[in-house]
Formats: structure tokens, sequence, C-alpha cells
């Protein structure tokens, strides 16, 4: 690896291609209205054992290399890592395909949570958008997006997201009761691609019930 293929954040050494993923997916998430008040959390992998993700605090929307970390997805825990961060490793962990991974408190998958799901999973159906989200190929079809209850306590959480998704298929995100989407993707172009999509299907589907979103 040349220095020219990597960039000093301010405490770890991160490629420069996946710092610009990681500042990509923020920045279009803080454009989206997304990340309200330091919230949401980004991550691109560096490799099997590391990823790059945001250090917790500060404005998503105006992300910099100095808010980028370098942290082991087996450990140990990062000083400057949010509290969220173990929602990324895992994911990481359940598949080698996924290569980024976001996490944002759009209101329309906030909402979705609160007034759509039924049965721990809000559907999906129908709907030709579900297209966009990998390896979809008609509309004819249906999406369930798993739904947890939120908890602060994130390694009871994450033992519950990896023994549900273990039973289930991997998908390409769930939802946090009242507090949002995490959303991925084999790379970063294709993890903001599936935030489009959730974003538009979870709005669609809540005009149809009457709800402004």
């Amino acid at each position: 690896m040349t220095n020219a293929s990597v960039l000093k954040t301010t405490d770890d050494t991160v490629p420069a291609d996946v710092l610009r993923g990681v500042i990509a997916l923020a920045h279009h998430a803080g454009a989206k209205g997304w990340v309200p008040a330091t919230s949401g959390n980004f991550s691109v992998r560096i490799d099997k054992s590391a990823c790059a993700v945001t250090a917790s605090g500060g404005d998503k929307g105006a992300l910099t290399a100095a808010g980028v970390i370098r942290a082991g997805i087996n450990g140990p825990a990062h000083p400057r890592a949010s509290a969220e961060a173990p929602l990324h490793y895992l994911m990481y962990k359940l598949s080698p395909s996924i290569g980024a991974v976001a996490h944002v408190h759009a209101q329309p998958a906030v909402l979705a949570s609160l007034v759509l799901a039924q049965d721990g999973r809000v559907r999906i159906e129908g709907l030709e958008l579900l297209k966009a989200l990998n390896g979809i190929k008609t509309h004819a079809t249906h999406v369930d997006v798993p739904v947890f209850e939120n908890d602060q306590d994130m390694d009871a959480l994450a033992a519950r997201v990896e023994a549900r998704l273990k039973a289930d298929e991997l998908g390409w995100g769930f939802l946090l009761v009242g507090h949002g989407l995490y959303a991925w993707g084999a790379d970063t172009q294709e993890t903001l691609r599936h935030l489009d999509a959730f974003d538009y299907l979870f709005t669609l589907m809540l005009k149809m019930k009457g709800i402004p979103a």
C-alpha cells in the first residue's frame, strides 16, 4: 500500500477509498436530513478483521476524516467508537459479502417502525422499487424488514439481531422501534441505493395509510 492510497485520520490510518466511502455515506444522509443532532453512524469494511467507522458525536452531515476511526471487527473496543458500533461489527461478521453499513434516523423509517410493524416485521410488497434491493428482479414479491425493540444495551441488542438474521435470511436492513434504520450492501454505492430505496418505500407505504411522511 502506497502513501498515496491512505489518508491519516486523527488517530488511525484508513485506506483512502474506504475513507471516501464513509464520508460519502454520511454526507448523503446529512443532505437528506436523516442524521439530526449528531445521530447516525456509518462504516465501510477495510478487510476481514477491520472497518472504518464514524466516531461518536459530531455532525455526520459535515463529516471529515478526523471523524473516522479504524476499528477491529472482533475488538477490542475503540475508545472513540459509538455505542452502536457493535451492530456494524456484527454485520461484517455475519457475511463477508457486506462491505458497508449505514444507520440513519430518517423519519419515514422511524414512523414505519412504530405504525407499520406487525409480528416483528414491516412487509413491503408489490412495489416496483423493491427491485432496487440487490437480487430482487420483480415487483411481484415481498420483503419482510425485521423490526427489533430499541435497547440501550447494544451487546444484548446485537445478540438478538444476530439470532434472528441467522434464523431468517440476511436481507438488506432492519428497523429499531422508534429509533431508525440499519441498511447495508456490498459496497458504498449499493448501500446508498438501499438507503434511498427504503426511504422511498417506507414513505410510500406511510402515505398509502394516510400518514404524512
